[in-house]
């Protein structure tokens, strides 16, 4: 199966902060852009930040693994060495972590690296990694119906 990349747009409040965010800490490339705009090369993934008056209301939260999970959020896969070089780089930048590194799963099905954060219009992020990538939409014992 090809994976083709995702179309996702979100409301920032200072399209600078956007910049600084995506660009300069994450390392996205800068597509496309106007006054009101701007396109992202987002790990390969097409992400539109568009600049808002006001924002919406914050993330609610949903209890995984006793961790309060902001709801909606957004991010990607990566390679199990990329999302550890990401985890360190945010935390030499430090980033405050809505939910710091961890791994969930250790030795089941499903076992993955999570991290969540906020960017500075308060959209929320969540970048994981698979031990073993086959394992992404794996089936295991977990259904309380609230994995992320």
């Amino acid at each position: 199966m090809t994976i083709m990349p995702f179309h996702l747009a979100v409301p920032v409040d200072c399209l600078d902060n956007a910049r600084a965010f995506y660009g300069e800490l994450l390392g996205c490339q800068q597509g496309r852009s106007s006054a009101q705009w701007i396109d992202w090369d987002f790990f390969g993934h097409q992400l539109v930040t568009h600049l808002v008056e006001q924002m919406p209301s914050a993330p609610k939260h949903n209890q995984v693994d006793e961790h309060a999970v902001p709801v909606p959020h957004f991010g990607v896969v990566l390679g199990w060495e990329t999302w550890q070089q990401l985890a360190d780089k945010l935390q030499k930048a430090q980033i405050r972590f809505v939910i710091e590194p961890y791994i969930r799963f250790k030795g089941q099905v499903g076992e993955q690296a999570t991290l969540f954060f906020l960017d500075p219009a308060g959209n929320a992020l969540e970048f994981k990694a698979f031990k073993d990538m086959s394992q992404l939409f794996a089936h295991s014992s977990y259904t309380t119906g609230n994995n992320p």
